[in-house]
């Protein structure tokens, strides 16, 4: 979901620890709101714990059921296919622009959307019901420490989603470790056709692929995602060319891509892009990925 602001992590999660955990006390006061990325607030109280939940993102489905809170979903999309019990959870079809009535069809009390423009009006009919909602944009590694402190809180388990937070960190230092005294090649890293898309500067697979030991040709550019030319492509000169098996297939057999001098020497590296594709709980699964593909032998 490429096409899909940032704040800072841990000012949104110590308030999202005072929203979400309302004071009993009589002469305490209310918990600010903490807002979330469509800036609609998500007030103490209105979450608490939730017994169904549809998730209709896959990073945050993944998140769900690492933090303990999978056995409460009731729907999912159909790219929500990690881990393996993702499957049984019923597919309510696309995460974005979802069929509301299918959504309020399993009769949720918490509906974690992904924040782009196509889902507002999603947000604001499940909302009208009497549904509590979170939209979240995870683009960057902060985002995703973020978002796991919240829907910790919300689903009432901080603590493992702190685990969770702690081991994707550990990892990504432990890689960053490993590879930074290495080469680090230019890479493009091939995301769609028709036309061609790639990952800028906003996207955390840039962040993954600096941490991997590598420095991507577009990290230039402050979207998470973007169009661009082969022209373009040949000028910026990478070194290499990441691609999932499909992409990598046809770029090999296109005869415009081999005006690309990283494909006519056949570096074109193929990457796992179920792992290295969400920006979830396999951040550190996906640094690994990249970093063993990129220099083979310098992560065990």
């Amino acid at each position: 979901m490429h096409r899909a602001p940032l704040v800072r992590w841990f000012a949104v999660a110590a308030l999202a620890c005072s929203a979400l955990g309302a004071c009993t006390r009589r002469d305490a006061r209310p918990a600010p709101a903490v807002a979330d990325d469509f800036g609609d607030p998500v007030a103490a109280g209105t979450v608490g714990h939730p017994a169904r939940i549809v998730s209709l993102s896959p990073a945050t489905t993944d998140l769900l059921f690492a933090i303990g809170a999978g056995p409460r979903l009731v729907g999912r999309t159909h790219w929500d296919l990690w881990p393996d019990s993702a499957r049984l959870v019923p597919d309510l079809g696309a995460g974005l622009r979802p069929n509301v009535e299918a959504v309020l069809g399993v009769h949720p009390d918490l509906v974690v959307l992904y924040a782009s423009n196509d889902d507002r009006a999603a947000a604001r009919q499940l909302r009208a019901a009497g549904v509590a909602v979170i939209a979240l944009r995870t683009d960057r590694i902060a985002d995703f420490r973020r978002t796991a402190f919240l829907l910790g809180r919300a689903t009432g388990d901080s603590a493992r989603a702190a685990t969770c937070v702690d081991t994707v960190d550990r990892t990504l230092a432990r890689v960053r470790a490993a590879t930074a005294k290495l080469a680090h090649p230019t890479v493009f890293w091939h995301i769609w056709d028709e036309p061609v898309i790639t990952v800028g500067g906003g996207s955390f697979q840039t962040e993954l692929l600096e941490i991997a030991g590598a420095r991507n040709v577009y990290g230039d550019d402050p979207r998470p995602s973007l169009p661009v030319s082969l022209e373009d492509i040949v000028r910026r000169n990478p070194d290499l060319i990441l691609a999932g098996p499909t992409g990598a297939a046809r770029i090999r057999s296109s005869a415009a891509w081999q005006a690309v001098p990283a494909v006519r020497a056949g570096h074109v590296v193929v990457i796992d892009t179920s792992l290295v594709g969400r920006p979830s709980v396999r951040l550190g699964e996906a640094a690994v990925e990249l970093a063993r593909a990129l220099h083979p032998g310098a992560v065990p």
